[in-house]
């Protein structure tokens, strides 16, 4: 393939994604590898159509959503590659992220990477006219959308019942160990959280009966057997999940009923293998 020269301004007509010179210039940066600069490059240009989009919390602060598939789609990476440059940005704080529950995208702060606050930058041009921030919607195939702040999901900390998902968040969090099975398990961090979600949800749910493996059951009977679980329970539906090789249609369905059953299903695991061991040396 032969290229041809630029001549005179024609370069400027193309589009660029711009990298701050600062996360090759400064030390506290030396240790980002490159692909996860290019990667905050491209989320920075990201966030200039949040701000087009008018997409700002209730604080103020200009949020984009870029899943992993987004990252793997735009650097044609692996998703081990997509997850550990994500995380790899979150570790220089240069990202955070806002998870809001099963099925619902996590919102994707991107930080300033210079010392000065450059919040004004992204205020909301009718700020001073209305006293507030315009809040448009998380998804972005309804943006500017005219939903209240009550009625939006984004907000559901402030509903009724809240402070019983945050208990039962704080409890699953510690019953689980969850900071333990990120460290040890760091590849399966979305999974991890997927399931903290669906445990949260099922247990907050105020449905009589739940459909578990085609089956309904009581959602008190669900809920007692979830609150049981601990970490070497979802370490076992993880590996379960990565020894699977048929397509999974419904993920929810398949983790509820893996949760569900997984007390048993270790055990006569575990069972199973050491005999299959015994036999093998006698």
């Amino acid at each position: 393939m032969t290229l041809d020269y630029f001549y005179g301004q024609a370069g400027e007509l193309f589009s660029f994604f711009r990298i701050p010179k600062a996360l090759f210039q400064e030390q506290r940066f030396q240790d980002l590898s490159t692909d996860a600069k290019t990667l905050y490059g491209i989320l920075l240009d990201r966030m200039s159509l949040s701000v087009k989009n008018e997409w700002f919390d209730k604080k103020g602060r200009v949020f984009i959503i870029f899943t992993i598939e987004d990252v793997k789609r735009t650097l044609r990476c692996a998703d081990n590659k997509a997850t550990k440059l994500l995380r790899e940005l979150e570790k220089f704080s240069l990202i955070e992220r806002k998870r809001r529950g099963l099925g619902k995208q996590s919102l994707v702060y991107v930080k300033n990477f210079s010392a000065e606050s450059s919040k004004s930058i992204f205020q909301n041009r009718d700020f001073h006219d209305s006293g507030g921030f315009k809040n448009a919607s998380q998804d972005p195939s309804k943006s500017r959308c005219n939903e209240t702040e009550e009625n939006d999901p984004f907000y559901s900390e402030e509903a009724d019942g809240m402070s019983k998902r945050t208990q039962l968040e704080e409890y699953f969090s510690q019953s689980l160990e969850v900071d333990l099975l990120l460290r040890l398990c760091p590849d399966d961090e979305d999974t991890i959280y997927q399931i903290m979600d669906l445990l949260v949800d099922t247990c907050a749910t105020k449905r009589k009966t739940l459909r578990i493996a085609g089956d309904d059951k009581p959602a008190e009977v669900v809920r007692s057997r979830f609150m049981k679980l601990n970490a070497d329970h979802i370490r076992f539906v993880l590996k379960c999940l990565a020894e699977n090789s048929s397509p999974i249609r419904n993920m929810k369905q398949y983790l509820l009923a893996s949760l569900y059953n997984a007390p048993t299903t270790m055990q006569l695991s575990y069972q199973n293998q050491t005999n299959h061991d015994l036999a093998m040396w006698r």
